[in-house]
């Protein structure tokens, strides 16, 4: 009887010190990813815009630099090109799930008729 409820304690303080170790490994995971995954790291449209007119400016000196960079970081970014038409099926069909018969036709076919944005 004595025996049964030593090795019920043991298991006990295994399970219980098992848990802290998993706390403190998740705990160092979570930290880990808030750093690899934090937003701030990353460049932002403004700084990509920078250093691809930057290289761009590559070999132009003084007025006829400024000039160049202005122009350059003024332009807007090129608009995406159109959706091709496999792309919009793909687009349509994820839209169209759970429509089923001729409401799933009608609408496929106004969505695929739309324009390409």
């Amino acid at each position: 009887m004595q025996q049964a409820a030593s090795t019920q304690n043991n298991a006990v303080t295994l399970t219980v010190e098992t848990e802290k170790i998993m706390k403190k490994l998740t705990g160092l995971a979570l930290l880990a990813c808030c750093f690899i995954f934090n937003p701030a790291f990353a460049a932002n449209s403004q700084q990509s815009k920078m250093a691809t007119c930057n290289k761009d400016a590559t070999g132009k000196a003084g007025d006829d630099r400024k000039a160049f960079m202005k122009d350059c970081l003024s332009k807007k970014p090129e608009a995406a090109a159109p959706a091709t038409q496999q792309e919009k099926m793909k687009s349509c069909n994820v839209d169209a799930t759970g429509k089923k018969g001729d409401d799933r036709k009608a609408f496929m076919k106004q969505c695929l008729s739309k324009p390409k944005a």
